[in-house]
Order: C-alpha cells, then structure tokens, then sequence
C-alpha cells in the first residue's frame, strides 16, 4: 500500500485528469489524497456557486473512494498573481503531512494560467532536498486545458506513461457525472463523450480498452 497526492487548480481537474488512475490506486489499497488549490475569487463567483461546487467535488471523490480533499482557497482564475512561493509552502505542508509516493500534477503547457501556476508552485514543493520528497510526480492533461496549450514543441503534452483505466472508466464517468455544474452537452470536451472518446484513444495507444496519459516529471529510484 502507498499513498498518492492529486493536486487540481480546481475542482474536477482531479476527476478529468486521473480520475481513473485514482479509482485503480484506491482498487489496489493505497491511500488517494486531493488537494484544491483554490476557491472561486468572491468578486467574480457568488459564494453559493461555490460552496455549490465543493458539494459536488465531495460527492465526486467519494465516487472515487479518496481518502481526504484538502483545500487552500487562493483565488481562482487569479493563481498566476499569487507568489509561487505561497503557493507552494502550502503545498509542501499537504506533501508533508500525507507523504506521498507519486504526486498527480497539471501540466505546465496548459492555456489556464492557474494550471501552470500550479505546475510550477508542485516543483517548488516536491524538489528533493532536506526532509521527505515524493519519488515520483506525473503531469495529467485536463481536457479543454490542455490540448489548447501553445503550439510549441516545449509546451506539447508528449505522454510518456499510461495508466491502463480499462476497469475503472465507468467510475471516472460517475464520479464527472457528480460535476453537474461543470460538465458539457456533447460534442464539447468536457461532456462525458468526450471524456469517454480521450480514455479510449489513450487506451487504443496501449492496446486496452481504456487508459489514462501522463508526462513523467521525475521518478527517483534510491
């Protein structure tokens, strides 16, 4: 049994980037945690709306089994005009507390600037130095996010490891489901076709059924 940490910008990021990975890991006996990096800006989100959607992201994760969902309230769509440095200690304080041996990430070629704010503040809170550090971070892609990233070979999402889903798909699709406030009427990238059609492509890739695709980071192997 391990323990593995899920760090969304937002909520549904952890359910449309490896929601299925986190129901194989929970299958399999290890310990999943979500972090939510933010809260929607009070000036821009109504309170209700909110707290609305953190219903929904509870109800999603206990969907998938995950074992606890911390929250940090920075402001969300502003997270790339707060120091990374902040960011990150409140990350490194979650990374301490749970210990995690692989860290779930957004990619740094997504279009939301806070998925790359986030990016960046993980590297800062996971880099191996003094005290514990996972071995092992995978950057997920977020549909809607990342396939719009810029056209710039550095910025691609190249997938190097796939995570065979074929089991859990249907339980990534309910716990999408939970998010009625953020889902999509098909064809739209984040409608639960779609959803389905990237697993099964990330699948055909790998021959399975269904897959999840991620860029390694960094893997440490002592």
């Amino acid at each position: 049994m391990s323990c593995v940490l899920i760090v969304a910008p937002h909520p549904d990021d952890e359910v449309l980037g490896c929601g299925g990975a986190i129901a194989r890991h929970v299958a399999e006996g290890d310990d999943a945690y979500v972090v939510v990096v933010s809260r929607g800006a009070s000036d821009i989100f109504p309170s209700e709306l909110v707290e609305n959607v953190r219903r929904e992201a509870a109800a999603a994760n206990k969907a998938l089994g995950t074992k606890r969902m911390f929250f940090l309230d920075f402001p969300a769509p502003r997270l790339d005009s707060v120091p990374t440095s902040s960011i990150a200690a409140a990350l490194k304080d979650v990374v301490a507390q749970i210990q995690p041996s692989t860290v779930y990430l957004p990619h740094h070629g997504d279009i939301h600037g806070d998925h790359k704010a986030v990016y960046w503040a993980t590297l800062v809170a996971t880099r191996p130095s003094s005290g514990f550090f996972p071995r092992r971070l995978l950057c997920y892609e977020t549909t809607s996010e990342t396939e719009w990233g810029a056209p710039i070979p550095g910025d691609a999402f190249t997938p190097t490891v796939f995570i065979d889903v074929s089991q859990y798909l249907s339980v990534k699709l309910a716990a999408m489901t939970c998010y009625k406030s953020q889902l999509a009427p098909n064809p739209k990238a984040r409608s639960l076709a779609s959803i389905e059609a990237l697993a099964r492509v990330r699948g055909s890739t790998i021959g399975v059924t269904a897959a999840e695709a991620f860029c390694l980071v960094r893997e440490i192997v002592l």
